[in-house]
């Protein structure tokens, strides 16, 4: 009789492990707003990005020489973002979300120079002789550049030295630095930096 109720116990406590497990695994997915800032480890994600482009457009934008020409709008050209962290990080992100934020300002204008092969084809198209003179466009219109933006992004990892503790802690530190540099003259007419640091705690054992 006990053997036959420690079976059935062992069999329900079984069956009640497996169930639990499946539960467990389940796929869910939810919808989040990307304003909302969620960081699954130490590292650089698009909370980081969102956060560090619009301190340094904020900065470019209230600072000489944009703020101190508010009655026309320069033309600027982003010539990329230097990536010079250990991790993969596509920056064309940061450039493209900088890029946009400051035409949302309407304060500049930028040269599409991602762009400029195919304006280059499309107006040989149009000498071609297949599009008539009235109708094709006007060479030697394009605008040029006066100032042009770069920028480096950085990272540097700290982990706490080997002891005999419950959990491991990771410090990472991420930071961009812009510059916006006079096409005519060469001088670097502003400049600033956005820095995130973030400390990880992580159990030894988990999953």
């Amino acid at each position: 009789m006990f053997r036959n109720f420690f079976k059935k116990s062992a069999f329900l406590m079984s069956a009640a492990v497996i169930v639990l497990m499946m539960v467990g695994c389940s796929a869910t997915t939810r919808d989040i707003s990307p304003d909302e800032a969620i960081h699954y480890d130490e590292g650089y994600d698009f909370s980081d990005k969102k956060a560090i482009v619009s301190d340094l457009v904020e900065s470019l934008l209230n600072k000489p020489p944009l703020v101190s020409r508010l009655d026309d709008r320069p033309v600027l050209i982003i010539y990329g973002v230097a990536n010079r962290t250990s991790e993969h990080i596509e920056t064309d992100g940061i450039t493209d979300d900088i890029r946009q934020e400051i035409l949302q300002s309407g304060r500049a204008r930028f040269v599409n120079k991602v762009q400029r092969d195919n304006i280059a084809k499309e107006s040989a198209y149009q000498y071609g002789g297949n599009v008539s003179a009235e109708t094709r466009l006007a060479r030697a219109r394009q605008v040029g550049a006066e100032y042009m933006v770069t920028g480096t992004l950085r990272s540097i990892k700290k982990k706490q030295p080997k002891q005999i503790r419950l959990k491991k802690k990771t410090l990472q530190y991420y930071s961009l630095t812009l510059e916006l540099t006079d096409l005519q003259t060469g001088l670097i007419e502003w400049t600033d930096s956005a820095e995130i640091v973030r400390e990880a705690s992580k159990p030894f054992i988990g999953w």
